[in-house]
């Protein structure tokens, strides 16, 4: 097939793109929370020709760190592409990488890690910074430049901590990293990141210019060289000799700039379009709406989005199936289509349970890293079905919670896409659009993010198209009874939250600061929210 240039429109975006065959399969990696996984895929129809994973633990040395080894995603990428391409042969066309974020692993002038990488909003160390910076530069004015407010999200505020509370290993820091940066480096020795994981980097970017915003860049990361910008879909560079002998990939091929893997989720089931909404259901549950123009809402998250020219106004709970996980060790670990055979005949309501999510704080739109999850209505005759069933009721709820909030910030929710570990097995995704009132479509590909990174690099080398890779397979229809039930249990569910703040609060406070006469890594002040 001869090639072709052609102008070609995505989503509201116009590119110059090179159209025709792609030669080789393409490869799609994405950095996980609990895993790490790979993809081979054939970019003619998206068929998934091979797959892999390396499951991790996240390091918990204080009461709300979460961190993470940096090294540990190289390790792991290179383990995932030497089993994905053994025994395949012909070549990779190009490689896509995506991860957690945005996360703050910073290294020194030799691009060595000085620590561990800090993560995303699950880590909830940097409260008090938060605050700090917050009150010197102005919230409403953070707002304006940055798009969101300071959260748990931000990376401003956590970098500011390690140099508060680490400054030896601060005065050694140079470079910026997230997991999809770091690997483009060890593949390309490029070092750059992407658009929208830079929107996610408050107060250092201005989502309006789309470009770091040097005042404060210098007042709240000083000395740090922030890395060049590029689109996530953007070729950043070529896998080098070293790496090509580390990994298995052939020197030269193409690797893309990927970005946080929320958003390459987004890519993998289509939902870049005005009106779109992308539920991920994961350790965490993630709410990406794809909207018209540039929208503040200070409980939520304005971003920049995967593709030139596109906004989103997303959310993200703290915990989803991490929850359910917790209770599946706290059982024995049964397997997962008992436990979801007995929540589903618990039915609506779990026999008169309602659950808070939050058991590692709450991210939007509750903006609370010291709110803890609650179980409201417990007797001794409750099953562990009746309690596996509350839990997806909670993340429904909260799912329900993120959807008011952006309604109400300006957003069009109008197509639901669900993607994710957690639309197998029907019944949570069926609760959710029960609990909603909203139908979702479940495409034919659920694997997620490293699937949107490799169709990404596809898209960076050829012509490729999401509607062909990964189609509708089906539909989950709210049931108007179930649903008329869930709206008298949700007026409870937001009730709950501001019932028992306080004593969330006060119970969080002393664990904290007990903890901290034990773990030295520990801010002695204990999580404070902003304002508070």
């Amino acid at each position: 097939m001869t090639s072709k240039k052609a102008q070609t429109t995505v989503h509201g975006a116009v590119h110059s793109a090179v159209l025709g065959a792609i030669h080789g399969a393409v490869l799609g990696v994405d950095i996980g929370t609990s895993s790490s996984k790979g993809v081979l895929v054939d970019p003619a129809d998206g068929t998934v020709l091979a797959t892999a994973v390396r499951r991790h633990p996240v390091s918990r040395p204080a009461p709300g760190h979460a961190e993470m080894d940096p090294e540990l995603w190289w390790e792991e990428f290179t383990g995932i592409t030497a089993e994905l391409l053994s025994g395949r042969p012909g070549p990779v066309a190009a490689v896509g990488v995506s991860g957690m974020g945005p996360c703050v692993a910073l290294t020194d002038a030799d691009d060595l890690p000085v620590r561990p990488a800090i993560l995303y909003g699950v880590d909830t160390r940097a409260t008090d910074q938060i605050a700090r910076i917050g009150a010197e530069l102005g919230v409403e004015e953070i707002l304006r430049r940055c798009g969101s407010v300071l959260s748990t999200q931000a990376v401003g505020p956590k970098i500011a901590w390690v140099a508060e509370h680490e400054s030896d290993v601060r005065a050694r820091a140079r470079r910026l990293y997230m997991p999809s940066s770091w690997l483009v480096r060890k593949l390309t020795g490029a070092y750059v990141l992407d658009h929208h994981s830079a929107s996610q980097s408050a107060p250092l970017y201005d989502s309006a210019a789309q470009e770091w915003y040097g005042p404060w860049a210098d007042r709240v990361a000083p000395g740090i060289e922030l890395p060049p910008l590029r689109w996530p879909g953007e070729i950043a560079g070529r896998v080098t000799a070293e790496a090509a002998a580390a990994t298995g990939l052939t020197a030269g091929t193409p690797v893309i700039t990927g970005t946080v893997d929320a958003w390459t989720e987004a890519v993998s089931v289509g939902a870049q379009n005005t009106g779109d909404l992308m539920l991920m259901y994961g350790t965490t549950m993630f709410l990406i709406n794809t909207v018209e123009r540039r929208l503040l809402e200070p409980s939520l998250w304005s971003t920049v989005g995967a593709f030139p020219g596109t906004r989103n106004l997303a959310g993200g709970m703290a915990t989803s199936g991490a929850v359910t996980e917790w209770l599946r060790a706290l059982f024995g670990s049964p397997g997962h289509a008992e436990l979801l055979a007995e929540a589903d005949a618990s039915g609506p309501g779990a026999q008169g349970l309602l659950m808070l999510p939050y058991f590692a704080g709450e991210r939007t739109p509750v903006a609370d890293p010291r709110a803890r999850g609650v179980i409201a209505g417990l007797t001794v005759e409750h099953t562990r079905g009746d309690l596996y069933r509350a839990a997806l009721e909670a993340t429904a709820f909260g799912v329900r919670h993120n959807v008011a909030a952006m309604r109400a910030a300006g957003g069009d929710v109008r197509r639901i896409v669900a993607v994710g570990g957690g639309t197998q097995g029907e019944l949570w995704t069926r609760i959710v659009s029960d609990v909603t009132g909203l139908e979702q479509e479940i495409p034919t590909v659920t694997i997620g993010a490293s699937y949107g990174a490799a169709f990404l690099a596809a898209s960076s080398v050829g012509a490729a198209s999401i509607e062909e890779w990964n189609p509708v397979l089906e539909r989950r229809v709210p049931d108007p009874a179930n649903t008329a039930r869930y709206d008298e249990l949700y007026g409870l569910y937001r009730d709950l939250y501001p019932a028992t703040a306080r004593i969330a609060h006060t119970l969080t406070d002393a664990h904290t600061l007990r903890d901290a006469h034990t773990l030295p890594d520990a801010d002695a002040n204990g999580p404070r929210r902003p304002g508070s």
